[in-house]
């Protein structure tokens, strides 16, 4: 019943012309997501490392606009909406009192503002994202982090975006009490979980992580964030395996663009580089068109990015797969081959040399740097939800 009455609700205020929604296009051929947004931000000087939440979408729209349209440009499909740890207990967390003036609905309506605009101009879709809460990880309850998923959720329904995604979560079962939170919704439903080939925080295998999503009524099912294009290919190689028993269910990715293969169960954010030193494990273009390939070979219809993917990244998986997108060409390429070629009319000969695919898929680039080392060591502090490390800010404060 209150499925319905939502659905009703967001029809009722929707004034938007009719456009394929998520499921038929991914069931026509591959959607290309968005990338990363709060460290694109922050290198740009509009978010702050550490608490990561989106007020830049209601003290800098411009930038966050300038944003979606790079990625619209580069081939996206969807403009998720910038409403990153935009839940309400994480505006309230360590302090964060700037992002704390404005409260979770008003950031996420100007944060859905911006991306319809954006979509309207691309014919992109618009996606709510919402993600894990320091409610969770403190151990307060299912009811409690529930409540907070509704909170974000209401604003979704209100400007009638046209999926749901509840993404990053580092343990299934908080990935699960958001997916029973917003199915009531009527809204298609995707999942991602912030965990690799090996599992979630609490021990469970990512093959049960993927079916337990399932049965939770996610619709787009997948893994994003904390590993690199190659690692997080790695375990969607089990998330494809644990969903051939599940019908009409898609698959979606969105790894890092930064190289993690000495990342361990925590992923990237456990690496010592994290998070102002990982510019030397960037992919490279190329490599970000062999991991769209793959991943569309084992089954991925929705691929995009996370943190560190600009819009170059996402260029280069929209070209990747420009044949399986029905010829559909970024605006990138319109203005190359009216100019008739890129590389090839550079004035120097030894670089119109490099004009081919051959050359850049067989490069090693280097890192220029005599003493860095190919790997690190990640410091695995195995902190995890329950702890006492992980309470809000005030809960440590009177406890």
């Amino acid at each position: 019943m209150m499925r319905t009455r939502l659905a009703k609700f967001a029809r009722g205020f929707s004034t938007k012309p009719m456009k394929k929604d998520l499921m038929t296009r991914l069931n026509e051929g591959p959607v290309i997501g968005d990338g990363g947004f709060v460290f694109a931000l922050e290198k740009r000087g509009y978010v702050k490392a550490g608490p990561w939440t989106p007020e830049a979408c209601i003290e800098n729209p411009e930038a966050v606009k300038q944003l979606h349209r790079e990625f619209a440009r580069a081939g996206s499909d969807v403009m998720q909406t910038f409403t990153f740890y935009a839940s309400e207990d994480k505006l309230d967390n360590r302090g964060n009192y700037a992002a704390k003036d404005y409260g979770v609905k008003d950031l996420n309506r100007a944060a859905c503002v911006i991306a319809q605009e954006v979509a309207d101009e691309f014919d992109a879709l618009v996606c709510g994202g919402v993600c894990q809460t320091p409610t969770y990880l403190s151990g307060l309850g299912k009811v409690k982090t529930q409540d907070e998923f509704r909170k974000q959720m209401e604003v979704f329904i209100e400007h009638d975006v046209d999926f749901l995604l509840a993404e990053y979560y580092e343990h299934v079962e908080e990935a699960v009490w958001a997916c029973e939170a917003l199915v009531p919704s009527g809204k298609t439903i995707a999942a991602s979980l912030c965990i690799g080939e090996m599992g979630d925080l609490h021990g469970v295998s990512t093959e049960d992580c993927a079916r337990k999503l399932a049965d939770a009524g996610a619709q787009v099912i997948g893994l994003n964030c904390h590993f690199g294009p190659y690692e997080l290919n790695q375990g969607m190689k089990k998330v494809a395996k644990a969903l051939e028993s599940y019908p009409g269910v898609h698959m979606i990715v969105q790894p890092l663009a930064y190289h993690t293969p000495d990342a361990t169960l925590q992923g990237f954010i456990d690496l010592p580089e994290f998070p102002f030193g990982l510019e030397p494990r960037l992919a490279t273009r190329f490599e970000m068109q062999k991991f769209a390939r793959d991943a569309y070979d084992m089954g991925v219809r929705y691929i995009g990015g996370c943190c560190g993917f600009e819009s170059y990244h996402i260029r280069a998986c929209a070209e990747e797969l420009i044949e399986e997108r029905f010829g559909k060409k970024t605006l990138g390429q319109l203005k190359y081959e009216k100019d008739a070629g890129g590389l090839k009319m550079h004035t120097k000969p030894w670089v119109r040399a490099r004009a081919s695919k051959e050359y850049w898929t067989k490069l090693a680039p280097a890192s220029g740097r005599p003493s860095s080392a190919a790997v690190s060591k990640p410091d695995q502090w195995g902190v995890t939800q329950g702890d006492a490390e992980l309470q809000q800010e005030f809960q440590s404060a009177t406890a």
